[in-house]
């Protein structure tokens, strides 16, 4: 399928993603590195300058550890079909070498937007339920090239991964999920840093946007190199009337019951 078509597609099927695998549950029900006390919190280096703690259980931690063994065995193809590109049996992966490739001909933000706009146009907006039957189904890049269509942090999931090849430093890159303080929904999007600036890139626009520019979404999870982390303290982001939306404490997350069991479907 052309680019043309990917784009029309692409425009037509663009919605919030409301991931399914979030719930009203407590913060406490995560077990996660006790937080600062609220007098000693600065702005950190991390997307949206808070506080992050690492989360050591919970549904969210579970499903990412279930998406780094298929990246894994993923990385394995992608090694293979690198050195050898006229012997690779994988489409997806020639697809998605392509995309890391035109994106290390570019510098700075156009390195940024290159991937951000491939990855866009290469993978159609369809929800979980519709693709695999079943709501939550995480993906690791070549799989989501394959079916060519996947939600929020399938997107992000692409290009955190194509981010890293073509040369971006690891500890600039973070999936952050973001809840929609408006329409209630959660959101998964990328923020990468470059010099000094987080810059937002969303499955939803093309347009690649900085963190304090971020409206009317409040930051709850962030996924890096080092594992899952949740923000330890809730930011009060702008809306577009200029006024600031006050968040409570409990969030609409991923965390474990009070069982300790995760109330995420697996796949």
């Amino acid at each position: 399928m052309g680019l043309a078509v990917y784009a029309r597609a692409w425009r037509a099927g663009i919605v919030a993603c409301g991931l399914a695998w979030f719930g009203p549950v407590d913060l406490r029900a995560e077990t996660g590195e006790p937080s600062a006390p609220v007098e000693m919190i600065q702005r950190s280096a991390e997307p949206f300058g808070l506080v992050a703690s690492a989360l050591s259980s919970g549904g969210l931690h579970d499903k990412w550890i279930g998406v780094q063994r298929r990246l894994d065995d993923e990385m394995v193809q992608l090694a293979l079909c690198e050195g050898d590109r006229d012997g690779c049996v994988s489409p997806a992966a020639l697809k998605f070498l392509d995309i890391v490739d035109a994106a290390r001909l570019r510098e700075g933000r156009t390195r940024l937007g290159e991937i951000n706009r491939a990855v866009n146009l290469a993978v159609r907006p369809m929800s979980d339920l519709a693709q695999h039957g079943q709501i939550d189904v995480w993906t690791p890049p070549l799989a989501t090239l394959a079916r060519g269509g996947g939600d929020c942090e399938d997107y992000a999931i692409a290009k955190f991964i194509a981010l890293r090849r073509a040369g971006l430093a690891s500890d600039d890159l973070r999936i952050v999920v973001l809840h929609d303080t408006i329409h209630g929904e959660d959101h998964a999007v990328v923020a990468a840093r470059l010099e000094g600036r987080w810059l937002t890139l969303d499955n939803r626009r093309m347009a690649m946007v900085e963190d304090v520019d971020v409206r009317n979404f409040r930051p709850t999870f962030a996924i890096s190199q080092h594992g899952v982390m949740r923000y330890a303290n809730t930011p009060l982001l702008a809306d577009a009337s200029g006024s600031t939306l006050a968040a409570p404490l409990v969030l609409s997350s991923l965390a474990a019951p009070p069982t300790g069991h995760s109330n995420v479907p697996t796949e």
